[in-house]
């Protein structure tokens, strides 16, 4: 059943908070790349590029204590810190920008604290979800979160791009600092007795090698993580793909870009589902989303016109969304329970991370040779992903280790595993 995890009700708490965050969140995404390409900048998509790269490159420095704490606090506590330090800071950036003394520096100091207070934030949050569940639904939970998370983002750039057009951007930013109350208040609401809290693995920084260790062993695990650090890298910059070619190369304004962000939300609110659906991840799915989302970034260097843009934007959304479903369920059901926040923690560094890498580098080639060449390094970079992932899968099918399906076999739950079927 596509929404059985619903029927659990702290999992719906945290859902329905979750997703009035996530709208919040996406408004604000929403206006600064719009902010700092058109207010505080001349179309400069480089400058778009080094936000993001100070907003997420604190989840790669930062991995080795993020996921130490993930696995040795309370998370639910954990969670409480991270989202009131998130909604203090989106209410002192609304009125920073509100008022009128907002500078670009001002903007990337608050990217940079958004991005350590996030570093904190995604293992707790994502291991968390194993004890909203329980083992038996966490792919479907996962799934049900990116659905919520990307169903927002139909909702979130839309309306940011009609109040950025229609007011200015600092309102945008006062609205996302309300949304965190929504978080805290399904935090607080949550029944603590009804949860299946995993074992503490981690109990000093003697614990953090354990996490490396664990995944070195693990080639399933490494074969993920180099395919998510690549599309995380390169792939996964549409901020700067979608403002660009928004305001460059279709001479559109900001509502247009809201338009089309929504417009990829569609494709990845479907893929999601469509992962929500299965009982168990697929390697098929991994390889196949990736494999198919080289191809609709090709399509969105080449679309002529905007609404075929919108048309790809969705299809890329849809294909991404695909792997990162399947990818996230993958590495959270294989994981040892005791290791499942170090080992998150590790996965969003290599998946997010790499944002202060490939960032820069495809505003620049945004900037020197056109927004369109900066889709076509997604492209080629994400075809490298599929290639890896594809030789993997192959190799294992011919050692009989995988079913006509794809389908993942879980082993009993003190066993962590190596094979996926």
């Amino acid at each position: 059943m596509m929404f059985r995890s619903l029927r659990l009700f702290n999992y719906r708490t945290w859902f329905v908070g979750a997703l009035i965050s996530n709208v919040g969140a996406w408004m604000q995404s929403t206006a600064l790349s719009w902010t700092v390409l058109t207010v505080l900048t001349a179309n400069d998509a480089t400058a778009v590029g080094l936000n993001m790269a100070l907003q997420f490159g604190p989840q790669l420095l930062l991995v080795p204590i993020s996921g130490l704490i993930a696995d040795k606090y309370d998370r639910r506590k954990v969670l409480f810190v991270t989202q009131s330090a998130m909604g203090v800071l989106a209410l002192t950036l609304g009125v920073v920008v509100t008022t009128g003394i907002v500078e670009l520096w001002h903007v990337q100091v608050f990217a940079l604290m958004f991005g350590i207070v996030q570093a904190f934030d995604m293992p707790a949050r994502q291991a968390f979800v194993s004890e909203l569940v329980g083992q038996t639904d966490i792919a479907n939970a996962v799934a049900l979160n990116s659905a919520s998370f990307h169903g927002a983002r139909l909702i979130g750039p839309a309306v940011a791009g009609l109040l950025i057009a229609l007011v200015a951007p600092g309102p945008v930013f006062l609205i996302n600092a309300v949304t965190f109350v929504a978080m805290l208040v399904a935090l607080a609401r949550i029944r603590t007795t009804e949860l299946q809290p995993a074992p503490r693995g981690a109990k000093g920084f003697g614990d953090i090698v354990q996490g490396f260790r664990y995944v070195k062993k693990r080639k399933d695990l490494l074969v993920i993580f180099v395919m998510a650090f690549i599309l995380g890298t390169f792939g996964l910059n549409f901020p700067i793909y979608i403002s660009t070619m928004t305001s460059i190369e279709f001479q559109a304004q900001a509502d247009t870009f809201g338009i089309l962000s929504s417009a990829m939300a569609i494709g990845s609110v479907t893929g999601a589902l469509l992962s929500a659906r299965a009982s168990r991840p697929r390697w098929t799915a991994i390889v196949g989303g990736i494999g198919m989302f080289v191809i609709a970034c090709g399509l969105a260097a080449w679309t002529p016109n905007i609404w075929l843009f919108g048309a790809a934007l969705a299809i890329a959304g849809f294909t991404a969304q695909l792997f990162m479903t399947n990818a996230n369920s993958m590495v959270q059901l294989t994981a040892a329970p005791e290791m499942r926040g170090r080992v998150m923690a590790l996965y969003g560094a290599v998946f997010m991370g790499g944002t202060p890498i490939g960032a820069p580098i495809v505003g620049w080639v945004a900037d020197a040779f056109g927004p369109r060449m900066g889709i076509l390094v997604a492209a080629g970079t994400c075809s490298i992903a599929f290639v890896v992932g594809a030789i993997y899968w192959i190799r294992v099918r011919r050692s009989d280790r995988m079913t006509r399906t794809g389908t993942l076999t879980l082993p009993p739950a003190t066993e962590s595993v190596d094979v996926v079927k």
